[in-house]
């Protein structure tokens, strides 16, 4: 995984959508373990706190979960994975149809874009 960060947003909040990415995108797999919030900060070249901030609200969505003594492992709620990729790739074509609306771009013309990038 590569952690490049901006200076435009908090890094704990780049870091949640980068690991968000990871779990929905199937990267990071149900149920595997993922390193201690140490091994992690380390990997990522961050504060440890900012990771520990990070880890705590994908545990607070529930892509994250804590063995006590065992660590912390990617949710096994696949249901829960199918419904945040979707809201993520909802909120991307909408965000896509606005801009090209934007710029004069009529629904149908917007779609025929896509169709044609698809197909490449």
């Amino acid at each position: 995984m590569d952690y490049i960060f901006d200076n435009e947003r908090p890094i704990y909040i780049q870091l949640v959508e980068k690991l968000r990415m990871e779990i929905i995108s199937g990267k990071l797999k149900p149920g595997e373990k993922i390193p201690s919030v140490r091994e992690f900060a380390i990997i990522a070249r961050v504060n440890p706190n900012t990771m520990q901030k990070a880890l705590v609200q994908l545990e607070d969505e529930g892509l994250i979960f804590t063995e006590r003594t065992n660590g912390k492992f990617v949710t096994e709620n696949k249901e829960l994975i199918e419904k945040i990729k979707k809201e993520l790739a909802m909120e991307k074509v909408n965000n896509y149809l606005k801009d090209m609306k934007n710029i004069g771009i009529d629904f149908a013309q917007a779609i025929k874009y896509l169709q044609e990038l698809g197909k490449s």
